[in-house]
Order: structure tokens, then C-alpha cells, then sequence
């Protein structure tokens, strides 16, 4: 049984009328889908099973084969991102000094695991395969900031400084 942390869907009709102009205007192109599903990201974040579940209904598509496209492309993100987006690198340079270590700390320090988001909405974590900086390894990102030769005593001040 999961015991994966959400924060709740708080979809406004603002939203809801912005996301049904849009499958009103590419529903009946052919492949009209998966540009709907990304202007339903762009308008909420994210694409939750109550976003998943308007599109099905507006559009005649299973909620199964909008959910199968969700999960299969990695643009699509079933949960929202916080607003600070936490990113580890766990590319070979950074996992062989000690980014596991890193992300496992994260998990900990902010009680939710990979792909999550804090209840407050404040931090959301993920792992990347590398951001390009290997010659700093272990790195992680926060939003367009990045830390490199990190250590785990380190963790606590760098998210402090964001709360």
C-alpha cells in the first residue's frame, strides 16, 4: 500500500473553462491528444486523475489510454512540482560521489519520496541523469541554483535557505 504524500487538487473553474476552450478547439483534428494533454499541463502544473478524468469526458478518450500517455512520456507529470523544484543528479560522476547518499538524505530531511511534493506545496524531488556539471559531483539543483561537491551535512542549510 502506498503512503505517497499529495498535495490536494485545488483546480479552479478558471482553470476547468481554459482547459474545455481548448479540447473544444483540437478535438475532432486527429492526434489532437497530446497537444490537449500538454495545454492541460501548461494550465495546471500537472496533469492529476481529476484533469485526466475532464479530458476523458470532454473528449471520448478512456480515461485508461489518457492515463497510458501520461505515464508513458516523461513530459507529463502525474504530480505538481513545488515551488522549489529539487533535482539530484544521479549520473555516473555525481552517484559515484555519493549522490544516492544525497537523495536519500532529501527524502528524509523533507519526509516524501522521488517524484513527490512536500503537503505545503513548498519542495517537490527528483532525480535527473546529469546536469552537465560532472566535474562537481554530487549536484543537485534547486529551481536555476545549483550545488555542487555536496555533502549530506550540508542539506539542511542549503533547504533552510529556501524557507
Amino acid at each position: 500500500m502506498s503512503t505517497k504524500q499529495t498535495v490536494p487538487f485545488t483546480g479552479t473553474p478558471q482553470q476547468a473553462e481554459q482547459l474545455y476552450k481548448v479540447i473544444e478547439e483540437l478535438k475532432d483534428q486527429p492526434g489532437s491528444l497530446m497537444p490537449i494533454m500538454q495545454q492541460a499541463q501548461e494550465i495546471y502544473g500537472y496533469l492529476p486523475i481529476q484533469v485526466q478524468t475532464m479530458i476523458s469526458d470532454a473528449t471520448g478518450h478512456p480515461l485508461e489510454e489518457i492515463y497510458g500517455v501520461a505515464t508513458f512520456y516523461s513530459m507529463f507529470n502525474l504530480n505538481p512540482k513545488g515551488k522549489y523544484r529539487i533535482s539530484v543528479c544521479l549520473g555516473t560522476a555525481c552517484y559515484v560521489k555519493g549522490a544516492g547518499r544525497i537523495y536519500e538524505k532529501l527524502q528524509e530531511l523533507l519526509g516524501i519520496q522521488g517524484g513527490e511534493c512536500t503537503a505545503d506545496g513548498k519542495f517537490s524531488l527528483d532525480a535527473c541523469r546529469c546536469v552537465g556539471a560532472c566535474g562537481l559531483a554530487p549536484v543537485m539543483m534547486i529551481n536555476d541554483d545549483v550545488y555542487g561537491r555536496l555533502t549530506v551535512d550540508e542539506l539542511p542549510a542549503i533547504l533552510k535557505k529556501y524557507q
